[in-house]
């Protein structure tokens, strides 16, 4: 007899979670435990629920509108639930489908990546792969992550110099980046003199800078 998948689904319209819902129950083996809108609703509901994969859209916010609220905060959500849970499986459903989101979403601790133009079986596929410890990638994300591979100027970087490296390309502090990797600020500095230093750069201007130049992010 197979398990039971037991899932989470995170996007901020519920209408879109509804029609995950109705394609996901197709699948007897795949059970929706519990729902999220935003990312910090999503930390607890991994906290609360233990689901054995998270399907998240990038273009969340972290807050409800009440709080604090910084848009497109899907990448913090991925980082936060792996500091949290190492052993997480994280499956990435979402809209933006262009470099480097795809490579930052694996850098930040995502199994998968597809976008919203998947048809049902595919994203039912998905989990059921990722769900095994199995990474998956829609055909046409894997021919642009490679690509992106072939020319990224931090190809040189380790797994946890390239979350750094895009962390700070999205001007995070170093602070910030010690609470979202559980590091010390010490420890982020060390990565981030060894990133410069093998990228032959003088400041994290200049890092902002190459991150912009080689499409690894937008602004």
């Amino acid at each position: 007899m197979n398990m039971t998948i037991r899932l989470l689904l995170v996007d901020d319209h519920s209408i879109i979670r509804a029609g995950y819902q109705q394609i996901l129950q197709k699948n007897p083996d795949i059970e929706v435990v519990a729902e999220a809108e935003t990312g910090y609703c999503a930390i607890k509901a991994c906290k609360d629920h233990k689901p054995d994969v998270v399907v998240l859209d990038l273009s969340i916010p972290f807050k409800k509108e009440s709080e604090e609220v910084s848009s497109a905060c899907g990448l913090e959500t991925i980082r936060k639930i792996i500091a949290m849970d190492k052993k997480a499986k994280l499956l990435v459903l979402t809209a933006m489908s262009g470099e480097p989101y795809p490579s930052q979403a694996v850098t930040a601790g995502a199994m998968g990546y597809l976008t919203k133009h998947c048809a049902p079986d595919e994203l039912i596929r998905a989990v059921e792969s990722v769900a095994n410890g199995i990474p998956y990638f829609s055909a046409a994300i894997q021919n642009e992550m490679d690509g992106a591979d072939a020319q990224s100027p931090a190809s040189c970087l380790s797994k946890r110099e390239l979350e750094v490296f895009s962390m700070l390309a999205e001007s995070y502090s170093a602070g910030k980046i010690a609470d979202a990797m559980s590091l010390s600020p010490k420890t982020v500095h060390a990565h981030r003199a060894n990133i410069l230093r093998k990228l032959k750069l003088k400041n994290n201007a200049d890092l902002v800078k190459l991150a912009v130049r080689s499409g690894f992010t937008a602004s």
